[in-house]
């Protein structure tokens, strides 16, 4: 049930970290990948050949409704047809909320929450003009359910995004469209490097996370097939934790 041969799989911000191990995951696993990302995608694409599979890259900027909107009408008519769509692309940024510059604000929501519902709108109606039992994975943050501090903006999106899962599973069910979502922990990347980097910042985290290490990239490749796959054609509406456990201590 879980190889996915034939399948067409968009991801977003997929240049580096989570999004490139989901989408090697998805190469593995035999799934077509579409790549979009503001940054270059050559990485991306190399790794995705070294695991076997095929990868079509498009660069756009996620924060632009109209590049949304003609990035997704290109590769559908290059693609033919697209089977999975991996909201996974997001964006921080850091300040207190007495200061929280509104620019920032409108940015971090169009990028994490925003584009994340046009593309399900395009993608779901995709899905069932032809007649596609179609996946939907949405990227959350362990942010969906905790408050943080000076992460204001992107904790608003990231309660958006499970809001905007739980709602659009609801309103696709009956077209057979499932509608998901995946919890990143602290996860070793770039993105994150600042923190894991540093030893004292990163104590807290280490002392809280029961399976020992930070997560990488390459714990999404499962999770990322499962929920692309017809595995998990019952399951909808709900967020799957990647955290060692982080979230349950």
């Amino acid at each position: 049930m879980l190889p996915l041969e034939g399948k067409k799989a968009v991801i977003t911000g997929c240049a580096t970290g989570i999004g490139q191990g989901m989408a090697v995951g998805l190469a593995k696993a035999g799934a077509h990948v579409i790549a979009l990302d503001i940054a270059d995608l050559e990485e991306t694409r190399g790794r995705v050949m070294a695991a076997g599979g095929t990868c079509s890259c498009y660069q756009v900027d996620l924060s632009d409704s109209g590049a949304i909107y003609r990035v997704w009408d290109k590769l559908e008519r290059e693609a033919g047809t697209v089977d999975i769509l991996f909201n996974n692309a997001g964006m921080q940024y850091r300040k207190n909320a007495f200061e929280y510059p509104e620019e920032m604000f409108d940015k971090v929501v169009a990028v994490n929450l925003k584009a994340a519902y046009l593309l399900a709108q395009k993608a779901a109606a995709h899905f069932r003009e032809k007649n596609i039992r179609g996946k939907i994975v949405n990227t959350a943050s362990l942010f969906t359910t905790f408050g943080g501090l000076e992460v204001s903006g992107y904790t608003c999106s990231k309660h958006g995004v499970m809001g905007m899962t739980k709602a659009l599973s609801n309103e696709f069910a009956p077209y057979g469209i499932c509608v998901n979502a995946i919890a990143p922990g602290y996860i070793q990347t770039e993105l994150t490097r600042a923190i894991w980097s540093d030893t004292k910042r990163r104590k807290p985290m280490d002392e809280r996370i029961p399976a020992g290490r930070w997560g990488t990239p390459e714990d999404f490749e499962g999770v990322a097939v499962f929920l692309a796959s017809s595995a998990s054609d019952y399951i909808t509406g709900v967020m799957i934790p990647v955290d060692g456990g982080y979230s349950v201590r």
